[in-house]
């Protein structure tokens, strides 16, 4: 599987997210009435619609990337290693211009493939959709509006959509496959869903940060057992700062 691809080409990435505002409270009128309508079919009956804004850190239209960690596989003294970079701002614009001052820096030394873990539903137009909002141009390998099938896949991979061999039905998470593939999990401190209250109550972003570059070498682990060769092990990351 995957025996045409060259590994230390490709950035393995991993966002995470958060709601817009701290709170439904905090939002203008408009938004919260924009909220509601974007709720009114996912709850049940008298379920408080503003409780559940703790979630809009996963719609990029009421969410903000908060946090994007980017590594790649090289070797260092004969051993194979993880080096990480996170990117993280209060300033989305720039977090996200940072980052994709990276890929122009990646694709010079012949990086050019992204991979992510169900990247094609989350992460890839994540991304893409918050640049497009705040005005931040983006680079090649995200600028596929419109593109075929077949020109994404040449520049994206999703390592949940490679583990469907074509089944259109079938969702796996990353901790699933880790456990199955026997890959140290990346959720051994917090997961998705705390991220809202680490970020806008305890206010400790490096902790996310912590738990999404765990998250990409999760990903790069389990894209090396896909091509039937051993995962990197934690000892082996490298975080950049």
């Amino acid at each position: 599987m995957l025996s045409n691809l060259n590994i230390k080409n490709v950035i393995f990435i991993d966002i995470e997210t958060a709601p817009a505002a701290p709170a439904f409270d905090k939002l203008a009128e408009n938004w919260q009435k924009l909220w509601k309508h974007k709720m009114q079919y996912k709850t049940d009956e008298g379920e408080d619609i503003s409780v559940l804004y703790q979630r809009a850190g996963i719609y990029a239209e009421f969410g903000r990337v908060i946090c994007i960690s980017a590594g790649y596989i090289a070797e260092m003294d004969g051993e194979q290693v993880y080096r990480v970079k996170s990117f993280y701002d209060d300033d989305e614009a720039a977090l996200l211009t940072g980052f994709f001052g990276a890929l122009e820096k990646f694709a010079k030394q012949g990086k050019t493939q992204l991979c992510a873990h169900n990247g094609y539903e989350f992460d890839f137009p994540f991304i893409a959709r918050r640049a497009l909002v705040l005005g931040v141009k983006l680079p090649p390998v995200l600028a596929l509006a419109g593109a075929r099938p077949w020109e994404i896949k040449e520049q994206l991979l999703d390592t949940m959509q490679l583990w469907k061999f074509g089944d259109y039905k079938h969702y796996t998470s990353l901790s699933l496959l880790c456990e199955l593939f026997g890959i140290p999990t990346p959720k051994d401190d917090i997961d998705g869903s705390q991220v809202y209250h680490v970020y806008w109550v305890e206010k400790d972003i490096d902790r996310i940060v912590r738990y999404c570059e765990k998250d990409t070498l999760a990903v790069a682990s389990l894209l090396l057992r896909y091509k039937g060769l051993p995962g990197i092990p934690p000892e082996n990351m490298i975080s950049l700062k």
